[in-house]
């Protein structure tokens, strides 16, 4: 009850359909302003249908500055291990690694690989493309929401945060699922949780030492974000500025990345890439900033504005929308993926 309360009482734990749902008018004016339903479909036109759902992340990594994300191998399902491992020494990568899906969201199927033995398990369980990238240990996270208009040098920055990995913190008197049951956000998750800490469920975690639940960046996986709008000045626009003009077509999405500081991140140093998140991004700024509903409605409007002006000029300049019947059978197809790597998510244990 304890829980259900929360969950109707905080905006930012109810479902995506729900949060949205008030906007839907929006979205159906821009629908028939440019005479396409999905009238974000070609903003981000070098991402498959713009990187709204289902794309690959492959052409998205093809695109980025090669120095500036980890280094990273794309993985058929049908891949005979032994070349894998091949493949890995080629491009010297060592254990531990990341691994997650191709087509995927949410952290779903991300996992950090220790040894061979995981790395074959994952491989024989997922049965999906994925990748196997080296693993960033950079002590900070952020994401950077960043907007260019078509044919324009400067864009601006409508988000900044950080992130902070779903965790508990031992006692020395109450055990892991005890723990798990008191964090406001880690009881919602519970039976994701028993699943894949079920090995460490009875023990007691020392006093005030961290457990990590998830290392996934990610608010439905109960990752908490900091707002750092107040860092956003000239500096730090001019550095995703000229990455975004060396990837040339990502004009609307959300940069995750590690670095070692905020002050070396606006001085070009010790970046690293882990993804950019084109159309489908959501402006994750709106979560745990204190932001009532209504505001963070408001921001969501914003850069729905932003994607439809950004659709218009690529419109005029040759770049067509999706047609009605092609995305909704993308969407569908991304739906059918995420369900089958929904329920591998929760079976697989390393």
């Amino acid at each position: 009850m304890k829980n259900l309360w929360r969950r109707i009482t905080h905006w930012e734990t109810w479902p995506f359909h729900v949060i949205y749902a008030p906007l839907g008018f929006l979205w159906l004016y821009y629908s028939i302003r440019c005479g396409c339903f999905w009238f974000f479909s070609n903003v981000d036109p070098t991402l498959e249908f713009s990187g709204f759902e289902g794309d690959s992340k492959e052409p998205m990594y093809r695109q980025l500055p090669k120095e500036l994300y980890p280094v990273t191998i794309f993985i058929q399902p049908n891949q005979i291990f032994e070349n894998i491992m091949r493949q890995m020494q080629d491009a010297g990568l060592s254990f531990p690694v990341a691994v997650k899906p191709d087509v995927g969201t949410q952290g779903v199927l991300f996992r950090k690989i220790e040894n061979t033995e995981q790395l074959k398990k994952y491989h024989s369980i997922v049965a999906i493309n994925y990748l196997i990238q080296e693993m960033i240990e950079l002590p900070l996270e952020l994401s950077v929401f960043h907007i260019r208009y078509p044919d324009q040098t400067k864009g601006k920055i409508t988000g900044f945060i950080a992130k902070e990995y779903l965790h508990v913190v031992g006692d020395g008197k109450f055990d892991l699922l005890q723990l798990i049951q008191k964090h406001p956000k880690a009881s919602v998750l519970e039976t994701e949780h028993r699943q894949k800490h079920k090995q460490n469920l009875n023990k007691i975690i020392p006093e005030k030492e961290k457990y990590y639940l998830s290392i996934a960046g990610n608010h439905n996986r109960g990752a908490r974000f900091i707002n750092h709008s107040n860092e956003i000045d000239e500096k730090l626009n001019a550095v995703f500025d000229k990455i975004s003009l060396q990837a040339k077509n990502f004009f609307y999405g959300r940069y995750d990345i590690k670095t070692t500081s905020i002050e070396d991140l606006k001085q070009g140093k010790n970046i690293s890439i882990l993804e950019f998140n084109g159309t489908g991004a959501e402006p994750n700024h709106i979560y745990d900033c204190n932001m009532s509903y209504t505001q963070a409605l408001q921001v969501i409007a914003q850069h729905w504005k932003d994607m439809y002006l950004i659709g218009r000029i690529n419109y005029v300049k040759g770049i067509p929308y999706t047609n009605f019947w092609q995305g909704y059978k993308w969407l569908r197809e991304a739906n059918m993926h995420y369900r089958t790597i929904k329920k591998k998510d929760v079976e697989l244990v390393l």
